[in-house]
C-alpha cells in the first residue's frame, strides 16, 4: 500500500496570540532536570520553548543537592528562573526526591506573591503541585494542569503498600488525582489515550490531548539506520515499569551470530538487577549500561542505533520514543497505553503483546535482519509521523490556554485523521519532503551546536556569578548574626546588671 496523505501543518507558525504581550508563567513540578524522565523532560522543553518565545518563565522544583533557593539555570538552551526547594532522596528509589510538606503551603503562597504569574501550570499533583494548585486557586490565578501520572509508576516503590493492597491503593491514587486536578481551569494530557484513561479513572471531564511535542532538528541526522553492527537502544529510567527485564530476555533469544549490542541510557532502581540478569543470560558483554549522558551525546546515541526498544507498560506518551522517531529510527514497542499512538505496527516499527518475550524477540529480529530498503522505509515513516508532534504547535496551544483565548487551537496535529491512516510506503512527493527535512534538520543541528555552547557558557558564567553572590550573602548574614549575637549579649549584660542593682536597692530599703 502506498500513502499519499500529508500531515497538517496548521499552527506551526506563531499565532497572533503568541505575538501579544509576553507572559509570566510559573510551572510547578515534582521532577525536573537533572532528573531524567518524561515529565521532567517535557517541563524542561516547554519552559525552554516559552523562554525563546519571549516569556518570563519560573520553575518551582525540588533541589537536587544541598543548596536550595532561587537560581538562574540553563535548560533546553534557555536561561530561566528555578526556585529550588529543600528536598530529600526517596530511600526506595534511585532518583526521586521529596519535599517536606510541612510549611509548603506558606512557601507556595509567598512564591506566588513574589512572582505574580499570569498563569500557573502544574506538571504533577503529588506534593509541589498539590500545594501550588491550592495557593493559585485562592489567589484566582489562571491554573492549568498536565497529567503525567499513573499509579503504576509509584506503587512499586511504596514499601508500606503490600501487594494485595495495590489495587485499593491505585483506586485511592486516582481519586487523589481527581481532587487536585479539578482545581484547574484546563486539564491536558499528552495523548487522547491518556485523556481517556484519566476520564475513566477520575471525575475529570473534557481533558485536552496535546502532544508533549519535540524539536526534531535536535535529533535528526543524515545517517539512515544500518544492520552492519546491529544495536538496540533504550533511553529512560531503569525502573520496573519500563519492563527492561523483558528486553534482555528477548535479546537472549536472538541468534548469536547477529552479535547484537544493547545500549541502556539512563539509571534507576533496577540497574543492579538488570546487570545480574544480563550475566545470568550470558549476554553481559553485549549490554552497555551508559548511565546518564549529556544532551550533546544523546542524539549520537540514537544515531548509532539500528532500532529503538520501548517495552514499558505505563507510557502516557514516551518522549524517548519520539526522539528515536525524530532520529529516523524504527521502534519496537509494547502494545500498551499510548505507545501504539506513536508506533504504527508495520509502518515505522512493530508492536508486541506486553510480557510476550518470544514475540518481542521476533519483532526485534525483523528489524535487525531487514534489508537496507526496508530499514529506509521504516525510517522515513518515523520521520513522517513525528512531524505531527512539532513543539511549535504545542507551544502555540499552551500560549493560547495561558491567556484563556477561546479561539486558540486546543489539540495537536497527531489527533487528526491523517495521522492515524496506514502508511505502507510514502508517496514520491512525501519521500522527497522527508529527504529535504532530514538534510535541513541535520544542517540546523550542526549550526546550532556552536550557539548552544555559547548559551551554556553564558549559563555557566551566570551560575558562577550567582554562586559567588550566594557565598557573599551567606558570609554577610553570618557576620550579621555574630553582630546581633554580640549586641544581644551586651543588652543581656546591661539588663542583668540593672536587675542586680534594683534588687540590691530594694534590700537596702527594707533594712
Amino acid at each position: 500500500m502506498t500513502s499519499s496523505h500529508s500531515l497538517s501543518s496548521k499552527g506551526h507558525d506563531l499565532t497572533e496570540a503568541s505575538k501579544q504581550k509576553p507572559l509570566r508563567i510559573l510551572i510547578g513540578v515534582d521532577t525536573f532536570p537533572p532528573d531524567i524522565n518524561g515529565a521532567a523532560r517535557f517541563a524542561e522543553r516547554l519552559a525552554g520553548g516559552l523562554v525563546r518565545h519571549g516569556h518570563d518563565v519560573h520553575i518551582v522544583a525540588a533541589a537536587y543537592k544541598k543548596e536550595h533557593g532561587s537560581f538562574k539555570e540553563v535548560h533546553d538552551d534557555s536561561l530561566m528562573t528555578v526556585h529550588r526547594l529543600k528536598s530529600y532522596r526517596v530511600p526506595t528509589h534511585a532518583n526521586l526526591r521529596w519535599v517536606n510538606p510541612f510549611g509548603l503551603q506558606r512557601k507556595m503562597q509567598r512564591l506566588l506573591d513574589e512572582v505574580k504569574p499570569d498563569a500557573v501550570h502544574l506538571q504533577s499533583h503529588v506534593l509541589i503541585g498539590r500545594f501550588l494548585a491550592k495557593a493559585a486557586k485562592n489567589r484566582r490565578i489562571r491554573l492549568l494542569a498536565t497529567n503525567h501520572f499513573m499509579p503504576e509508576n509509584l506503587v512499586r516503590y511504596m514499601l508500606i503498600i503490600p501487594k494485595f493492597m495495590e489495587k485499593a491503593f491505585t483506586r485511592w491514587a486516582w481519586r487523589d488525582v481527581s481532587r487536585i486536578l479539578k482545581l484547574a481551569e484546563v486539564v491536558t494530557t499528552p495523548t487522547r489515550k491518556a485523556a481517556e484513561l484519566l476520564e475513566a479513572s477520575t471525575s475529570i471531564r473534557g481533558a485536552l490531548a496535546i502532544s508533549c511535542g519535540i524539536d526534531a532538528s535536535k535529533f535528526s541526522n543524515s545517517a539512515p539506520p544500518s544492520n552492519k553492527q546491529p544495536r538496540i537502544l533504550f533511553v529512560g529510567r531503569l525502573d520496573f515499569e519500563k519492563q527492561l527485564h523483558n528486553l534482555l530476555s528477548a535479546v537472549a533469544l536472538l541468534p548469536k551470530e547477529l552479535n547484537v549490542e544493547v545500549e541502556l541510557v539512563g539509571d534507576g532502581s533496577e540497574r543492579h538487577r538488570l546487570e545480574n540478569q544480563a550475566f545470568e543470560l550470558g549476554i553481559r558483554e553485549n549490554v552497555i549500561f551508559s548511565g546518564h549522558i549529556s544532551d550533546a551525546e544523546l542524539p549520537l546515541a540514537y544515531e548509532r542505533a539500528t532500532v529503538f526498544a520501548m517495552p514499558s507498560i505505563a507510557e502516557l506518551q514516551s518522549i524517548a520514543t519520539m526522539e528515536a522517531m525524530a532520529s529516523g529510527r524504527p521502534v519496537v514497542a509494547a502494545d500498551a497505553m499510548a505507545l501504539p499512538h506513536l508506533v504504527h505496527d508495520g509502518d515505522n516499527g512493530y508492536l508486541f503483546p506486553p510480557d510476550d518475550v518470544e514475540v518481542f524477540a521476533d519483532r526485534l529480529k525483523r528489524v535487525l535482519t531487514a534489508s537496507p530498503d526496508e530499514l529506509e522505509r521504516l525510517s522515513e515513516n518515523s520521520l513522517h509521523l513525528i512531524r505531527a508532534h512539532d513543539i511549535e504547535r504545542t507551544l502555540t496551544i499552551f500560549e493560547g490556554l495561558y491567556r484563556g483565548d477561546a479561539a486558540a487551537p486546543k489539540t495537536s496535529d497527531d489527533n487528526s485523521a491523517d495521522y492515524e491512516a496506514p502508511i505502507g510506503r510514502l508517496s514520491e512527493s512525501l519521500h522527497e519532503q522527508i529527504l529535504t527535512f532530514r538534510q535541513r534538520a541535520a544542517e540546523m543541528r550542526d549550526r546550532s551546536t556552536g550557539v548552544r555552547k555559547r548559551i551554556w557558557g553564558m549559563g555557566d558564567g551566570v551560575a558562577e556569578r550567582l554562586d559567588d553572590l550566594r557565598v557573599d550573602v551567606a558570609e554577610r548574614i553570618d557576620d550579621l548574626k555574630l553582630e546581633v549575637a554580640e549586641k544581644a549579649r551586651q543588652v543581656d549584660k546591661k539588663v542583668r546588671g540593672s536587675v542586680r542593682k534594683a534588687t540590691d536597692k530594694l534590700k537596702r530599703d527594707e533594712e
